[in-house]
């Protein structure tokens, strides 16, 4: 049987929103820019686009980072998240200084 939705980890389930949201916005943002061909200008409709797509995501990691059974599964799933899309940001065109 599996373990009940329960408020009892919310502090390592909010960090883990907190902390790997912010990298997982970070990189879905960084993935539209490469996907979109921004480049280097931010002032296009795809760059503000792109600029804006991290306050969403961030949001509804952390809004549904309760949804995790266990703080573990929390990091671990979120973990995951990241390098799948920190890879497909690297395997885009890598990063740039």
């Amino acid at each position: 049987m599996s373990k009940p939705l329960s408020s009892r980890d919310w502090f390592g389930k909010s960090a883990a929103g907190l902390i790997l949201g912010f990298t997982l916005a970070l990189g879905a943002a960084g993935a539209f820019q490469r996907l979109a061909g921004v480049g280097d200008t931010f002032f296009s409709t795809k760059g503000q686009f792109a600029m804006w797509l991290m306050s969403p995501v961030w949001a509804l990691t952390l809004s549904f980072c309760f949804l995790f059974r266990s703080t573990t599964r929390a990091w671990s799933w979120l973990a995951g998240a990241n390098l799948l899309v920190w890879g497909l940001v690297l395997l885009l065109g890598g990063l740039r200084a």
